[in-house]
């Protein structure tokens, strides 16, 4: 009977301890059993920074920390001629490894015009387009 009872109290105070239940408070305790997706800030480690350009495609890539939630992902850079309109979007696929800390982005923009000046800003987003909250200063490239 003595072991019956010793199970789940060793197991009730394990959990106490491990969540931090037990010396946090009901908000900080939930916050610290969140996932990592939840808490982790989304940031661009490395870039962007254009690849490649010719007259009429450029290549954009960026490193970011690994953004969790879904495996789908997108690539998007968000650009246009002005700095201050940034309206027209190309996205490319890219399958998160959750086995990574980090993701690497490369988009390919195509349909550019030749010898212009082009500006941008990128982001990720998930299956459903939910943005993955990073979004980078706008650069400018130039095409060929």
């Amino acid at each position: 009977m003595t072991r019956l009872l010793l199970i789940p109290t060793v197991t009730v105070a394990l959990t106490l301890i491990t969540t931090g239940s037990f010396f946090l408070s009901p908000q900080a305790a939930a916050q610290a059993t969140s996932s990592p997706e939840q808490t982790s800030r989304v940031h661009i480690t490395k870039g962007p920074a254009l690849e490649s350009a010719h007259d009429d495609w450029a290549i954009v890539t960026w490193t970011s920390n690994n953004p969790g939630g879904s495996d789908e992902h997108f690539g998007v850079v968000h650009y246009g001629t002005e700095p201050k309109n940034l309206s027209q979007t190309a996205k490319s696929h890219v399958r998160l490894n959750p086995g990574h800390s980090y993701t690497v982005f490369r988009v390919r923009i195509d349909g550019l015009k030749p010898k212009t000046t082009y500006y941008y800003t990128v982001d990720s987003v998930n299956a459903n387009s939910a943005s993955d909250g990073v979004t980078s200063p706008v650069k400018t490239f130039m095409t060929e």
